[in-house]
């Protein structure tokens, strides 16, 4: 007969390990709950951090839109203003028509013409290298300065002088590493003149009819070197006589730098032989056929052309 009392009894030492395992158990439950709390407020900590970070996120995101659209109103602002400072076109002779058309909100090319006196009319265009505000403020500096004729001791009816005193005006180190072309002519109404120079700028375009009915494109363009690049050069001019008829066209670069294919650029004679034919000097076909290379695309760089009817 077994004795209640006696420790070593089967009963009892099955006892004692359901006791230990239901004891590990406990510890085990006691053990899980405590992570489960640890975890619990992680996870509580983790969702408050998160929205805490939605909530930032919102509210920059919100933030940034303000921006935005503060920035698109300001350059709206700014291409308006240079648009607004375009001449308005002369129904006088010369007729005046232009097209322009800048890559981006705002780009570098501008150009303008005025009366300097009676018998002489300034006509200018030029390209600041590069895009955005930076090219666009210095070419409206530029543009207001010739119209002011804000050059001392300058003479304007003198287009080697005025790109001389350009030069030294506009130094590119002061200029945020900035230069530009420009082509710069003057018309004498009474001897029908037209003095020209140009400083690192595409030739202009003279179209003539000649008295087979053909037209005859001569490219007027001296050599010089772009403004702001270098101090004291000098920038030789030239001249011609227009008669009645005779057009001329003052542009940029982005008029016919484009590439009609991958690797394959417009040359520079198919743009002659366009502008030659019938109806083809007029601004706005020019700017449709060489739209049509780039297709949905926007032009690489701006496109500004200036036609005068003499």
């Amino acid at each position: 007969m077994t004795d209640p009392t006696d420790s070593t009894s089967p009963d009892t030492a099955a006892e004692r390990d359901l006791l230990a395992e239901i004891a590990a158990a406990h510890a085990e439950i006691v053990r899980l709950n405590s992570e489960l709390e640890d975890l619990q407020i992680l996870y509580e900590g983790t969702i408050e951090h998160g929205e805490a970070v939605e909530d930032q996120l919102a509210e920059s995101n919100i933030l940034l839109q303000q921006i935005q659209r503060r920035l698109n109103q300001e350059l709206a602002e700014a291409e308006n203003y240079i648009i607004g400072i375009l001449p308005a076109r002369r129904v006088e002779t010369p007729r005046t028509d232009w097209h322009f058309v800048p890559s981006t909100e705002l780009g570098g090319d501008s150009f303008g013409y005025h009366d300097v006196d009676a018998d002489h009319l300034a006509i200018y265009l030029l390209d600041v290298c590069g895009h955005g505000v930076g090219a666009a403020l210095l070419s409206v500096t530029v543009i207001n300065v010739l119209r002011s004729a804000a050059l001392t001791s300058t003479d304007f009816c003198d287009p080697a002088a005025v790109l001389a005193a350009l030069n030294e005006t506009f130094p590119m180190e002061k200029q945020n590493d900035m230069y530009f072309t420009i082509w710069y002519g003057v018309y004498q109404h009474s001897t029908r003149l037209l003095r020209y120079a140009s400083g690192g700028h595409p030739p202009s375009i003279l179209l003539h009819t000649a008295s087979d009915g053909t037209r005859q494109a001569q490219p007027l363009a001296t050599p010089g070197m772009a403004i702001g690049v270098m101090p004291g050069i000098h920038y030789p001019s030239a001249a011609t006589e227009l008669v009645p008829g005779d057009r001329l066209l003052v542009l940029s670069d982005g008029v016919y730098e484009i590439e009609k294919a991958p690797g394959v650029p417009l040359e520079f004679s198919e743009f002659i032989e366009f502008v030659t034919a019938p109806d083809g000097d007029h601004p706005e076909h020019i700017f449709n056929w060489i739209k049509s290379y780039a297709g949905s695309a926007v032009l690489p760089d701006d496109f500004t052309l200036l036609r005068l009817i003499f």
